[in-house]
């Protein structure tokens, strides 16, 4: 329901053309909250992450941490400001300015002059660290509270398969769901995706110079993942009938039970089979009866 969504996803059908039928703004929209923005309706996610200024203990650590501080120093000095007037978040507004007029103008904002490429990293992973505790591995909450969302994918894969099955015209051969990163990233680390072998945490940053939650790649502006059902007439088996591919910002995606790029359908629900059947949102969000603190329970 947010505006910048539903201009988002206007301009998206504008873009798919009059040749789909879409080209026009007065297609019938849903606004469904309460699949695509599941955070909000998430008891335990809002009350122990969202609101739970402890469970970013890992970003208020790096914000203090050496790194940071380098940084800070080195910003006061060009400023000709004591270190003292500065901190984490003031510099992260500075960084940020700097990148959103050259990702959205092509324009080299005077902010940018302040930072070398390595203070852009370590920026870039105080980002990825609030990333990873808020929504994604950092706590399972995060990413199973996205299950509702999974799950409906997969309803409507499954009904594209039943009707071709009984060679009926498939109803919906385009399904477009528009929401935000914090919907996106979610859902990717529920199925398991740019997962560290260690958790990225404010005392590691060096040893997580190659890491794969890297969320300025992953959730770029427009960020989209694909599911692709195909049909397949000539297999060798029913099993092949039906498969599918994944692409996230349009790139392919290697499936982990086969890491290729092309998976049966079969096989892929029969890996997910456990979030497909036992995540169920209303539990998975219930809060703790017990009085319990917010990081015992996370």
């Amino acid at each position: 329901s947010k505006h910048r969504c539903l201009q988002s996803g206007a301009a998206f059908r504008r873009g798919l053309g009059p040749s789909l039928s879409l080209g026009s703004d007065e297609v019938e929209v849903e606004v469904n909250d309460s699949l695509m923005r599941f955070f909000d309706h998430c008891a335990k996610f809002v009350a122990l992450v969202e609101e739970n200024d402890a469970a970013m203990c890992q970003v208020h650590a790096f914000k203090e941490g050496p790194e940071m501080r380098k940084v800070l120093e080195k910003v006061a000095s060009a400023l000709c400001l004591p270190v003292e007037e500065l901190n984490a978040d003031l510099v992260q507004v500075a960084f940020l300015t700097c990148s959103y007029e050259l990702a959205i103008k092509n324009v080299t904002s005077p902010w940018c002059s302040l930072f070398s490429e390595e203070d852009a990293k370590v920026l870039e992973y105080l980002n990825d660290l609030k990333q990873y505790w808020k929504r994604g591995y950092g706590y399972d909450i995060n990413s199973r509270s996205s299950c509702i969302l999974f799950q409906d994918i997969f309803q409507h894969l499954d009904k594209a398969v039943e009707e071709s099955k009984s060679s009926k015209p498939i109803s919906s051969p385009l399904i477009v769901q528009v929401g935000h990163a914090e919907t996106l990233q979610p859902l990717l680390a529920l199925m398991g995706f740019f997962k560290d072998d260690e958790p990225l945490k404010a005392n590691n940053y060096i040893r997580q110079t190659g890491r794969k939650f890297r969320s300025g790649q992953i959730v770029p502006y427009a960020a989209n993942l694909v599911f692709v059902l195909y049909h397949c007439d000539q297999v060798k088996t029913s099993k092949e009938e039906y498969q599918v591919q994944m692409l996230l910002n349009e790139k392919l995606m290697l499936f982990h039970h086969s890491n290729e790029t092309i998976s049966t359908y079969e096989d892929l629900k029969d890996y997910y089979k456990d979030i497909l059947e036992n995540c169920h949102f209303k539990e998975e969000c219930e809060l703790p009866k017990v009085n319990i603190t917010a990081i015992d329970e996370l």
